[in-house]
């Protein structure tokens, strides 16, 4: 008998689900219950995903709250699950209390290390909105393929980008041209870690291979050092003197949702939890 973890992707709770998600999604759950009929002990997890510039800007469209938009997709994500007898152990939501307290715990620590660092950088800025633009707030062209793209990332060629790099940057809320203004945030030195993370990837020969790919691209290209932080209204508060106006960027908290989901399915059991991380 083994113990096995099975994490489901996280749908963004900005929109209702379509086929495409659940054939995504789909696999885990056969994955699980062949797993406790064989007799392993299985941890199936998942979660809605409420923070981050998906679930502000869909506020936003709406005149609505993120809080309102996120809930509203979450119980239906729920509903949709059970009617469709997705075998979850625990679905969970990254805006529960649960969630943030596990985060802001794991960031605290890692704040500490000799990994995290400031840096003032320049953040998009809209003059008509008022605000600083984070992430899908900007929109423009990518400058590696030449399709749209947003200010995190390009979806066609998959070129993780910032707002800066973009040609023909504008507002995704007002359509207005932007400014950069300078703003200071949390960054992890991701290419300290690169030999490590080398080393991890050529260890896993069983991983998929378009996630083997993937990640040897990103390192052949040279690690880039991510922010930690964003300037956001909306999210997980920062556990740090001086970010009281700013948010855990969303890739740095959402992806401990599989660690917070299998901690609370397996709350009698914190021996069990411990195993399986």
């Amino acid at each position: 008998m083994k113990d096995i973890l099975i994490g489901g992707a996280w749908p963004y709770a900005n929109g209702s689900l379509h086929i495409g998600h659940i054939a995504a999604l789909l696999p885990a759950d056969v994955l699980a219950r062949y797993h406790r009929a064989a007799g392993d002990k299985v941890c199936y997890v998942s979660g809605s995903d409420c923070h981050g510039t998906p679930v502000a800007l869909r506020a936003r469209q709406e005149g609505k709250t993120p809080e309102e938009i996120s809930s509203r997709y979450h119980r239906e994500f729920a509903e949709c699950f059970r009617k469709l007898g997705f075998s979850y152990d625990y679905y969970g939501r990254t805006s529960s209390e649960e969630h943030k307290e596990f985060v802001k715990e794991f960031h605290k620590k890692l704040y500490e290390s000799p990994f995290v660092y400031e840096k003032e950088v320049p953040q998009a800025y809209c003059e008509n909105c008022g605000s600083f633009l984070a992430d899908r707030f900007v929109t423009g062209t990518c400058p590696e393929c030449g399709g749209e793209a947003r200010g995190d990332q390009c979806d066609a060629c998959g070129m993780v980008l910032e707002a800066e790099n973009l040609e023909n940057p504008v507002c995704a809320v007002c359509g207005s041209e932007i400014s950069f203004r300078s703003s200071r945030h949390l960054f992890i030195a991701l290419d300290r870690m690169e030999q490590e993370l080398k080393n991890l990837v050529e260890s896993h020969e069983n991983w998929r291979k378009n996630a083997q790919t993937f990640s040897e691209r990103y390192i052949r290209e040279g690690l880039r050092d991510r922010a930690l932080t964003r300037d956001l209204d909306w999210g997980i508060e920062v556990p740090h003197a001086g970010y009281e106006n700013k948010k855990i960027y969303i890739w740095a908290e959402n992806v401990l949702g599989y660690l917070s989901s299998s901690r609370a399915a397996l709350k009698d059991n914190p021996e069990a939890f411990r195993q399986l991380w």
